[in-house]
């Protein structure tokens, strides 16, 4: 499962997900979506979005297993 901060990097620089919507071209709620983990951005989305947020891919997403995967 991709886990992600952006979230908490969004509200480090007080920008609003409206604003990072408008940096990266998609809507507020896909924003939202991507925050509480319902949607898992394209690689292409996440680079915009590690690049408004000014942070690197590594800072923003990580993979973690589910318990019942191997």
């Amino acid at each position: 499962m991709l886990r992600n901060f952006i979230k908490e990097a969004r509200q480090e620089i007080e920008m609003t997900q409206e604003s990072l919507a408008e940096k990266v071209g998609v809507t507020r709620q896909t924003i939202g979506l991507i925050e509480k983990q319902k949607f898992n951005p394209t690689i292409t989305l996440c680079l915009h979005i590690s690049r408004a947020l000014n942070k690197t891919l590594n800072e923003l997403f990580i993979w973690e297993e589910r318990k019942n995967e191997k």
